[in-house]
């Protein structure tokens, strides 16, 4: 069990070191990308938990339905919380968060 945390923490650091060896101007695209895409997937996130939420309110909504849109977006959780990481793993490399307008046409 040691070793599968170990792993894990090499992988990290082998992250940081990948982003760590990358021109800023580099890592500063990447950083407005990764912070663009994690907008999105929050937009898609509360999407989601708004209709899981609107279903438990409507009693005609089956449990299998309702049990679905949990399962969903408990694992858009999981994808956000992971993008996050690697997004912070960006900017602890950049140094700095990037100035990241909101596009208006959402």
């Amino acid at each position: 069990m040691n070793n599968a945390g170990s792993s894990e923490a090499d992988e990290k650091a082998l992250r940081g070191c990948r982003y760590r060896s990358m021109q800023k101007s580099e890592l500063e695209a990447l950083a407005v990308s990764a912070i663009n895409e994690h907008r999105q997937l929050l937009e898609a996130d509360q999407a989601v938990y708004e209709e899981w939420l609107r279903a438990s309110e409507d009693p005609s909504i089956s449990s299998n339905v309702l049990q679905t849109l949990q399962d969903e977006y408990v694992a858009r959780q999981k994808t956000s919380g992971a993008q996050q990481e690697e997004l912070l793993h960006i900017l602890d490399a950049l140094g700095f968060v990037p100035d990241v307008p909101f596009d208006d046409d959402n």
